[in-house]
Order: structure tokens, then sequence, then C-alpha cells
């Protein structure tokens, strides 16, 4: 089962460009859900339909929904939630204002991985889009399983126990409600399990993003930014898309001639920026492209004979080498500002962290008795040496080394 996530800043085609890859796989013989991510639901207009929180068939072999992650919540983490609102309740805030502030961080984009992981399960569909919210929401989505930390769990487990035995005495001294055993078991399972398996799908070789630009400065700087994190957190890229790029009719005119050398220069900058994804170009149409099959038409010219579902160019993934030269670890990072890169060895794990965002990476067993010898960025790629064999065995145990190391 093959899932596809569409990204990009507000406003550069993402919803439209995430419809036209399912009208035209689904006309093509994939049975495709398109989903939507975004709180701010577009979906149906672009497919000129009403669409609610269960799937429905817009075309032969084609469903689209737009996930309520309200009702997901109160459906998957009532408890939760419940707990939070009479939390807030009672110290004086009012009802419908509680009922707003009880929604976790994070929530919508966990609701929407949540129901992404049951249709993907169901085996009801060969492909499944979705399509994001603007590139901050969708970094959150993509995230959130690797930042909760196994340690969450044993956290839970503690206060849940804890729980169980404060709880019936504290409850006739004070008057703050108290969560519940049930409470921590819910927790517990949204926190740790279910991300866990969120976290499996996401990086699993059949799942890929694709990031959405236009030929605009600010939006290629805002997708490098976001490239950077997703090559943190190892999450596979296979293209960009290009958008609403001005037609050859239109660059004759005078008026536009100056936007067609600039448009030369961006899209240049797009394919070197982006390499070795596949940089695919789609003109700028004369109206909006609405309905199923105007879709289809639509994507025909973004992917051409390619199949919109395949793996359509390599991704920059995260590389272990080992030689008699030494050993090392190679994490492509393009677009990163050296100064805001921080690499920390913690027993046996190194934890990079890049503008705030923190991954940790279990190191291999043939590394984890290594010293690290020297961290380099250079050719938008992150190298971490070690010490070659038999010169860098690790001594006892000693406080982790830290280090922020800036570009040589």
């Amino acid at each position: 089962m093959r899932l596809i996530l569409y990204t990009g800043k507000g406003g550069v085609g993402k919803t439209t460009t995430a419809a036209a890859t399912g009208a035209l796989a689904a006309q093509r013989g994939l049975r495709t859900l398109v989903v939507s991510a975004d709180a701010a639901h577009s979906l149906g207009d672009v497919f000129d339909r009403r669409l609610g929180p269960k799937p429905r068939r817009l075309a032969t072999r084609l469903d689209a929904v737009e996930i309520d992650a309200r009702h997901v919540i109160e459906e998957q983490w009532g408890r939760v939630r419940n707990y939070l609102v009479e939390l807030l309740r009672y110290q004086g805030i009012d009802e419908v204002v509680a009922d707003e502030l009880a929604l976790l961080p994070g929530a919508d984009e966990l609701a929407t991985l949540v129901c992404v992981e049951e249709w993907a399960s169901s085996g009801l569909y060969d492909l499944i889009l979705v399509d994001c919210a603007p590139t901050g929401s969708t970094l959150r989505l993509v995230t959130l399983p690797e930042v909760a930390h196994s340690s969450l769990r044993w956290m839970l487990r503690l206060q849940r126990a804890t729980a169980q035995i404060v709880e019936p005495i504290a409850r006739g001294l004070v008057g703050v409600p108290l969560p519940s055993a049930e409470v921590f078991a819910e927790a517990d399972r949204l926190f740790y399990k279910t991300l866990h398996r969120l976290r499996a799908r996401l990086l699993s070789a059949q799942t890929s993003i694709r990031i959405v630009v236009t030929p605009e400065s600010m939006v290629i700087a805002e997708a490098r930014r976001s490239l950077t994190d997703l090559c943190l957190f190892q999450l596979a890229s296979d293209a960009v898309i290009v958008n609403r790029l001005l037609p050859d009719e239109a660059l004759r005119e005078a008026f536009f001639q100056e936007w067609g050398q600039t448009q030369i220069e961006r899209l240049r900058e797009v394919e070197t920026a982006f390499s070795p994804m596949a940089c695919l170009t789609v003109p700028l149409q004369a109206d909006e492209v609405r309905g199923a099959v105007a879709l289809a038409e639509h994507g025909k010219m973004i992917f051409g004979d390619r199949d919109p579902a395949a793996r359509l160019g390599p991704s920059l993934r995260l590389r272990f080498e080992r030689d008699d030269g030494g050993a090392r670890i190679r994490l492509p990072l393009p677009g990163l500002d050296p100064k805001t890169l921080e690499v920390t060895r913690v027993e046996d794990e190194l934890v990079i962290g890049v503008a705030g965002r923190r991954r940790k990476i279990a190191l291999p067993a043939g590394f984890a008795k290594l010293e690290v010898d020297r961290v380099s960025y250079h050719g938008e790629e992150l190298l971490v040496s070690f010490a070659a064999n038999g010169q860098g065995e690790r001594p006892p145990p000693s406080p982790p080394a830290s280090a922020n190391w800036p570009s040589p």
C-alpha cells in the first residue's frame, strides 16, 4: 500500500496537486483515497463535491475524505480529553472555552495519522494521498511519532501506579479533579503504542513526501528548510513539484519577459537544491481546476507518462559506513545553517539538533563502542567520523560528550 503526503507553503497548490494525483491514479487503475489533513478543508471545493469524515466515492476507484479531528479524538481518547475539560473547568474556565482548550497540542495531526493508518491497514486502497496543512503543521504531523520518546511510556506507567494508591485518599482531601487509572491507561496507549505504529508507517519504504513550490524565492527557501527537517527524521522525499510556471505564450509578452528570466533562475535553483529528487514542472492554468475529470487531465500535465504512485526519484537518507579508514555516519541536511547544528553523544545514541529540532539516532553495535573523532558539515551533508578500528574503543562510562561543531 503506497502512502504519499503533499506539503508546501500555504497557497502553492498542494490540494489541487494531491487531488490531481489521485484522480489520475484512479483513472489508471489504482484504488485511491485522497485525504485532507488541513483543518481549513478545501479538498471538497477542488473536487466540487461535499465531503465528510467518512470516505466518499467520487469516481471509479476514487474516494476522498476530510478528517474531523475532534470526532476522532473523542472516539479514540475521550477519557483523556474529558479529564482535561474537567480540570480546566475546575480552574474557573468557561465550559465552552475549556472544551476548545482541551484539544491536545498536535491533536489534529495525530488524528490524521491514526485515520490514515487505519485506512492503510484496511486493504481497501492501493494508494493513499494526504493533502497536508501548510509546512509547519506538516512537520508536526510527520515528526510527532519520533519526538514522543519511549521514556514517556514509563513516566505514564509510574504515574498510573501512583494514582492507584494515592487517588482514593486524595479524592477525599482535595477538590482538584484527579486522573483515574483508565485515563493513564488511555494516555499510555495514545503516547506510546499508537505513535510507535504510526512511526513505522511513516518510515516504511512505501511512504514518501512530495514538496510543492512556486517559482518564488521565499517559497523555495521555506521548502528547503522543510526538506532539512524531513531528512533529519529520515522521512523520504521523492519529488518536488514546481507549480504555476508561466507558459510560453505568456512569456512572449513584453510585460512578462523579465518574469521569464527570473522563472528560469528559480527553476535552476530548485533543481540544484533538491537534487537527486525528481523535479516536475506544471504550467499556470487559465482557470481553476475543479472536478474529478479536470483534475485527471491536470494530473497528466504533472506526471505525463510517469506512474503518479511510483517513487519518482531517490531520497536523501542516513547512511552508516565502515572500512579500514574508520567508521562514519552521513546524514544529508540540505540548506542547513551550520550555526544551528548541535551534535551530542549520549551513551549509545547520537543526538542531532537542527534549529531547535532534535532527533536521537541509536548507534549500531559496531559504532556504539567507538568514540566520536570528528564532526563536520560540507556539501550539504553532516559527517560524523568515529575512530579507526582498534583505535577508539570506548573507555569506562564517563559524562556524555557534547559538542556544537560548525562547518569546517
